[in-house]
Order: C-alpha cells, then structure tokens, then sequence
C-alpha cells in the first residue's frame, strides 16, 4: 500500500500533490522551450487549484514564486518575473509602523482631540458653545460605547475640560443628550427590523394575489 505518509511531503499544501508532481516533471525536460511552455501551463492549473491568490494584485508574480518554491528553486525557465532566491522568502518585510498618539483618554478616540484642538483656535461665541456641546453629545456616546450602564454629565464636561488642557469649560448645568435615549437606540432600530421581518414573513404567507391558486 502507498500511503501519504512515506510519501515526499507537499510544499504549498493549497495546490496539493498533484501539482508538485508536475512541477517535478518539468525539471526532467531537457529541451528549455518546452520545458518553459510546460512551466506556464502549470501556473495556468495552479491558478485554478488556489483562486484565494487572485484576491492579490500581484497574483501572477506569486503563482509563478510559488512554482519555484515547490521546484526548490532548482526550476530553470524563462518565466516572466526574476526567479526568487531562499534568501528572499526568508527576508522578513519592513515594519509598517504604528501610530504613537499618547492620549489620556482613549475612549473618546483621536478624532475628539483632533476636533477639541480645532475648536480652542475659534472665537467664543454661540456657534462655538453650540459645536462643544456636540462635542461632549458625542464624547457620552463614546464613553457609553465601553461602559453600558451610565455616565454622569459632569464626568464628560471634566474630561473635555482635561482634553482641551483647561481651555474649554462648559457651564455645570448644561444638558447633553439622555443616557437612555443613547443606550435605547439600538434596541429601537433592532425592534423595528424585527417587525419588518415579520411582515414580509406575514405577506410571503398570505401569497401573490396576482398568481392563481392551486386546485385541490
């Protein structure tokens, strides 16, 4: 019996053995055109056997690097792109980076410090209290966005006050929008999409007056 598990192990498990059977074969092909018209067949039946690699921009390039990587890089054809080498499958990708903003209150997010920074250059005036109450309608909705249960409106007014490095105060008894009207809007949008459904389950029921019932 010829089992799988003294057989040669697959390289790119995503093609299967199959493949790798047949990229072995193009390296027993002396003649070098034939060998090359061979090597793009495959490539064209490895596109098939793992369509993920069309999800890529470079796809091609990478059905072709995978081709040398099953061959051991010991495939000689005149492919498209250069033939990789081990060094660069091995050769780690550069660091993307991460943003570094070190803000104190991450729950309002850099939008809100961006926006609070922007709104200190205005001049006081109504349009501006009007603005910083949106600002702090919204830093609620944050706040209630990681702690469910409730906030207390002064708590949101001395965190824009701290954000804003003492420059902006709100007056104690401004009125910012209910905790219960942010916490039940959602459930409010889920109940209504819960009785559209109903309906449409109700008329599907009810049938297509335009269609004839069927005799008995």
């Amino acid at each position: 019996m010829d089992y799988n598990t003294g057989r040669e192990k697959i390289v790119i498990s995503e093609y299967g053995r199959n493949i790798q059977v047949m990229i072995r074969h193009l390296m027993e092909i002396e003649d070098r055109k034939e060998r090359t018209e061979a090597a793009y067949f495959v490539v064209s039946v490895m596109a098939q056997m793992n369509p993920q690699v069309k999800e890529s921009n470079d796809y091609n390039h990478k059905l072709w690097d995978h081709l040398h990587i099953i061959a051991n890089y010991e495939l000689d054809v005149d492919g498209p792109f250069p033939k990789p080498t081990p060094e660069m499958q091995q050769q780690k990708p550069d660091h993307v980076g991460y943003q570094k903003n070190n803000i104190r209150f991450g729950h309002y997010g850099q939008y809100i410090y961006d926006v609070v920074k922007k709104v200190k250059e205005m001049e006081d005036g109504p349009k501006r209290q009007a603005i910083l109450v949106n600002i702090a309608n919204h830093m609620k909705r944050d706040y209630l966005n990681w702690n469910r249960d409730t906030v207390n409106d002064l708590l949101i007014l001395d965190d824009l006050y701290k954000i804003s490095d003492g420059e902006i105060t709100l007056p104690m008894d401004t009125k910012l929008i209910p905790t219960n009207e942010i916490l039940n809007k959602v459930p409010q949008q889920q109940q209504q999409k819960k009785k559209n459904k109903q309906r449409k389950n109700q008329q599907s029921k009810q049938g297509n007056p335009n269609r004839p019932m069927k005799k008995n």
